[in-house]
């Protein structure tokens, strides 16, 4: 049905590539390209069948994504590099006419803080050159975001409080390790919390606000307040909501981990001067850390990611938690990454498959709740994270 450039062979791009290649229908010739083609190179073996192509790409070089994707000549980019690249890749997809997709906003190299202003300004151009941008195609942002939409569509009137909680149950055996990139993960996680409440933003101090919350099949997990980026979107897009928080789990031992790091200032982003050269402390950490790539193996558990929102129908006080649970073990033996990977990957390939049959298809830029939820869902139950609900359940929030 249509072409594909896959950006970034890491664990998701891994699974990106392992799903895509399984919809020939759907996916008729996929190229896989990151800086290192040897990576790309490994996945495209292990999945076989010549199904992949592969390339060399410098994700911050513009002129090199310009020169690979008129070559290859595809009708969408899927970008699933590091949140530094998207504009760069979106400034290549504009230059030569193509699509796009990813599943983290843009944040500043020099700068822990994430936003969609950046994207968000790209709309006009993207509809002028009658050209789709999909934003945040992961799971959260994501699917937790589409679970949100489905929501607003088929259970009520209006929505009035979202909650989205996140609880990675999962044991890898490491005394510390990031499920995603470490550099990208540690500087999300160490921010200052915020929600949305009173029509406007509340700050918190990291981790000031925690309780205990009950996971479907997992049982009850201490969930700290975090900011994170769908936040922004949902408030925007279903202004009837008065307040929108999002919760994650972490356990004390990582807890611990993260306030030394910090305290040393091993998450630093600023550069510093080592032996006559410049290094950033925090990518200095992520060399030395487990690859998050490798934790597949030997991880054990599930997660549990989902929305739980209160709100309207009919005039009455409602409430609904959707959600999913994906087993790590599951995850690794159909493709070789952990469960993170796997819920962020899956939801990738099926948002460039709405993109392909024209489902999800309109010129500008969009976070994927401005789409219509339903045949996303329908497919996820297909391709390996099926969603369940309850309806006027205790949501503990």
């Amino acid at each position: 049905m249509g072409k594909v450039l896959i950006i970034g062979a890491g664990g998701v791009g891994t699974v990106v590539a392992h799903k895509m290649a399984g919809l020939p229908k759907v996916f008729s010739e996929i190229m896989l390209a990151s800086r290192t083609k040897a990576k790309c190179d490994a996945i495209a073996e292990k999945i076989g069948g010549n199904r992949i192509q592969t390339a060399q790409v410098d994700a911050d070089s513009v002129p090199q994504l310009v020169k690979l994707i008129r070559s290859f000549q595809p009708d969408l980019v899927v970008n699933v590099a590091l949140p530094y690249q998207d504009l760069t890749i979106m400034d290549a997809c504009l230059e030569t006419g193509v699509s796009y997709l990813d599943t983290a906003n843009y944040e500043p190299k020099d700068e822990a803080k994430f936003e969609y202003k950046w994207q968000w300004a790209y709309h006009d151009r993207f509809k002028e050159a009658g050209l789709t941008a999909i934003l945040g195609c992961g799971f959260d942002p994501g699917v937790t975001s589409i679970f949100t939409a489905h929501a607003a569509k088929n259970v009520f009137d209006e929505i009035q409080y979202l909650d989205i909680v996140d609880c990675n149950a999962g044991d890898h055996g490491k005394a510390f390790a990031t499920n995603f990139n470490p550099e990208i993960n540690i500087r999300e996680v160490t921010q200052k919390g915020k929600y949305w409440e009173n029509d406007d933003w509340q700050l918190t101090e990291p981790h000031e606000i925690h309780k205990p919350l009950n996971y479907p099949n997992i049982g009850p997990k201490e969930s700290y307040l975090i900011y994170h980026e769908e936040l922004e979107s949902l408030v925007k897009n279903f202004p009837t909501i008065k307040r929108a928080r999002f919760w994650m789990t972490f356990g004390q031992e990582y807890l611990t981990h993260l306030r030394v790091i910090q305290n040393i200032g091993m998450a630093g982003i600023e550069p510093i001067m080592y032996e006559g050269k410049e290094i950033v402390p925090i990518q200095f950490l992520k060399a030395v850390l487990p690859d998050p790539g490798d934790l597949g193996e030997n991880y054990h558990g599930e997660t549990s990611i989902g929305c739980r929102i209160r709100g309207l129908k009919d005039g009455k006080e409602q409430t609904y938690y959707i959600y999913n649970n994906c087993s790590h073990e599951a995850a690794y033996k159909e493709t070789g990454m952990q469960a993170v990977s796997y819920t962020t990957g899956v939801p990738a390939m099926i948002g460039a498959m709405m993109f392909m049959q024209e489902k999800w298809k309109k010129p500008g830029v969009y976070n994927v709740e401005q789409f219509d939820p339903d045949p996303f869902l329908e497919e996820l139950n297909q391709h390996g994270l099926p969603w369940n609900e309850l309806h006027n359940v205790d949501l503990e929030l």
